[in-house]
């Protein structure tokens, strides 16, 4: 399935859109090789105490920034020559909005990188960094996935992450709840174990816009608009328009 959908793209994107689209593609992908990585750097520099990697991770959301204003403008320039329909406007509208999706990890890469650089220079919380690095190794992984599947045009994929977030939310409740009950029971240690609940928090809204990413895959395969929509009823929608259309009329 993912070579036939990359075929029918790449026919529109060779015939009408010729390099225009295609490089800002490759910006794109660029950009969530960058995202990707500051996310590792973040969780890494909070857990091998690298204030200095906390440092950079900050220091390279300006980077992601500019990265979106070109892509944006780049994706307006399109809109405004080319008038794209279709399958060719589906893929305009979704790499614009996976963009800011993008763009919003790098921020949420940023925060935790600045409660690391906190938490170097007063001192490590004493609980939380085993949910952390657990989260945090799923979280990279849906990311990797989530670009993996853009590039490939990979519904199938898409749907996994999606399936994925709702793992990563049920481990964030469970982990937070864990961390709360600590926190009364060891009132002496609440604003270190606080901020490892923000870098929990900044975790779990990474594999919402990594789930957002996704749902644009769908979005320019299917022609579907899955937003707001839970992963039983996405894969019924898929799985039911090109497998049991029969069984609905019988």
């Amino acid at each position: 399935m993912p070579s036939t959908n990359k075929a029918v793209f790449n026919h529109h994107i060779s015939s009408q859109f010729n390099e225009n689209l295609q490089d800002v593609n490759t910006q794109f992908m660029s950009m969530g090789g960058l995202v990707e990585q500051q996310v590792a750097n973040a969780i890494h520099a909070l857990l091998e105490t690298d204030a200095a990697l906390a440092l950079k991770v900050q220091y390279e959301d300006q980077t992601v920034n500019k990265m979106e204003t070109q892509i944006d403008e780049s994706l307006t320039l399109i809109l405004a020559r080319r008038h794209p329909a279709a399958s060719d406007l589906r893929m305009v509208i979704a790499i614009s909005k996976a963009n800011t999706d993008l763009e919003r990890i790098g921020d949420e890469a940023a925060k935790i990188a600045r409660i690391a650089q906190t938490l170097c220079e007063e001192g490590e919380s004493p609980r939380g960094y085993m949910e952390t690095r657990h989260i945090g190794n799923q979280v990279r992984v849906m990311i990797h996935e989530a670009l993996d599947a853009f590039a490939r045009l990979d519904a199938e994929q898409a749907l996994r992450v999606m399936q994925a977030d709702a793992d990563i939310d049920r481990e964030y409740q469970s982990a937070t709840r864990t961390l709360m009950t600590y926190m009364m029971e060891d009132p002496r240690h609440i604003s270190r174990v606080i901020n490892v609940l923000w870098i929990l928090r900044s975790l779990e809204r990474v594999g919402d816009h990594a789930r957002n990413i996704a749902e644009q895959v769908i979005y320019m395969v299917k022609g579907l608009d899955v937003r707001h929509t839970s992963y039983e009823a996405i894969e019924k929608k898929i799985h039911g328009d090109s497998h049991n259309s029969d069984n609905s009329n019988s």
